[in-house]
């Protein structure tokens, strides 16, 4: 609610333009957002940080497969050895313990299913109805808001047998709910433009190389404990990250001069008629000479 409150007073300052966009499209785009956010939340309460570790590993590879199946978009050998890469250095450094269950196992398809979904509509709305990343989450934000404020003290209240709104809040509390709301507006504007500038899977890329800066953080502030395997698995996804980048920006530079001969293709369709043209004007001009010459000598 506060990033939808912010983007409105940033668009009543001109730093914006609105456009409207299908009400059903943005509704159904901004509670499929809710939910996936809260299924993800639901997933790391019913599993262990290992098990929530891979749901977030999974999401990549099951992107990558609703792409391929529904969007026809090819991902070339290289790109998934790199992604490969990177899932395996990301698993070996954060991944400890699996711990399974029924109802964990259900959120985690239900979390990978619908951010998958969910991060692939964001990408796809913006590049279709030709909206911006910030006019995208204005219009999306409220019906976010409105699923989460609805469903999130309800499944509290069920779970924790709690009132989240009996809850004491004092100032120093207060203070720290407003600081994360803060974050939270640069973190949702980030993630739209991120899908929107790039693809799903780079942003997933992204939201990994966030995890080998976290643990490598905790070890030098916050002094966690750190270990060989700990090193060995954030080398590995950086240097899958590495290569993704590369081998993205190969294929990027191969489209581009791929695309360069069709347009100069194109001009010399688009000029042939003209040159016809001119032809056919010092044709013409010529038969018009011709004939007057003809008159001349009749007379």
């Amino acid at each position: 609610m506060v990033t939808y409150c912010t983007l409105h007073a940033a668009q009543r300052f001109n730093l914006f333009e609105n456009k409207s966009i299908d009400m059903k499209t943005v509704m159904l785009f901004g509670i499929l957002n809710g939910v996936s956010i809260g299924l993800l939340n639901l997933s790391l309460g019913f599993n262990s940080i290992g098990f929530y570790q891979m749901t977030k590993l999974a999401i990549i590879p099951f992107t990558v497969l609703l792409e391929t199946l529904f969007l026809k978009k090819q991902f070339s050998r290289k790109i998934k050895f790199s992604l490969f890469l990177l899932l395996i250095g990301v698993g070996i450094a954060s991944i400890t313990d699996l711990q399974l269950n029924f109802v964990g196992t259900i959120l985690s398809l239900l979390a990978i299913i619908t951010t998958c979904i969910g991060q692939i509509l964001t990408n796809t709305i913006q590049k279709r109805l030709n909206v911006s990343s910030t006019q995208l989450l204005y219009q999306s934000a409220p019906f976010q808001a409105a699923i989460l404020f609805v469903s999130g003290p309800v499944v509290d209240q069920c779970l924790t047998k709690k009132n989240v709104f009996a809850h004491k809040y004092t100032p120093i509390v207060l203070a720290f709910i407003i600081l994360s709301c803060i974050i939270s507006v640069s973190v949702n504007f980030s993630t739209f433009l991120v899908i929107g500038k790039t693809s799903p899977v780079t942003y997933q890329v992204l939201g990994h190389l966030k995890t080998c800066l976290v643990l490598g953080f905790g070890y030098t502030l916050l002094h966690d404990p750190f270990t060989e395997r700990n090193i060995i698995g954030i080398l590995v996804a950086i240097f899958g990250m590495g290569l993704y980048s590369y081998f993205c920006t190969q294929e990027n530079k191969k489209k581009q001069s791929g695309d360069l001969p069709l347009g100069s293709q194109t001009k010399d369709k688009d000029g042939a008629p003209l040159l016809g043209g001119k032809n056919m004007v010092h044709q013409e001009k010529d038969s018009h000479e011709v004939k007057k010459s003809a008159k001349d000598s009749l007379v």
